[in-house]
């Protein structure tokens, strides 16, 4: 059985935050061919929170950033190539809203997931834009 797990990245074991860092790293910059600053300095913000799901290693993860706003924003989902299609992702989305102490949860979607994430209650807030050569929309999700 999965579990899921989330904390504050600052609390995060040595252990698994190299494995949350080489999933992003894999899927992000290996699979994507997206040449790009990963470890942005937001990991560690106050407020920002890990979430990741596995059996005894980081399947899937996300990271919740909590803006100076007040509003809060999803980032970094990836799911190992190996641990696709078990709706890993979906879990960790729910897990990240119900976590949320926000009204208000923004997100940058990859294009060809607009409809995936408006499962979760997003609507695209805004036009299209190209990110790291990929077409992304920015989304929002209101209680």
């Amino acid at each position: 059985m999965v579990s899921i797990f989330n904390a504050p990245t600052r609390n995060l074991d040595i252990v698994t935050l190299h494995e949350v860092l080489r999933l992003r790293q894999d899927v992000f910059v290996v699979e994507q061919a997206c040449a790009y600053p990963d470890i942005d300095g937001r990991d560690l913000e106050p407020g920002t929170v890990q979430f990741w799901a596995g059996q005894g290693s980081v399947d899937a993860t996300l990271r919740l950033l909590r803006e100076p706003d007040g509003t809060e924003r999803i980032g970094r989902v990836a799911t190992a190539r190996d641990a696709r299609g078990q709706g890993l992702a979906g879990q960790l989305i729910e897990a990240a809203i119900a976590e949320s102490r926000s009204a208000s949860i923004a997100l940058d979607a990859q294009a060809h997931l607009e409809q995936w994430y408006g499962r979760y209650g997003f609507v695209r807030s805004g036009e299209e834009f190209f990110e790291d050569g990929i077409r992304h929309v920015p989304m929002t999700r209101t209680r």
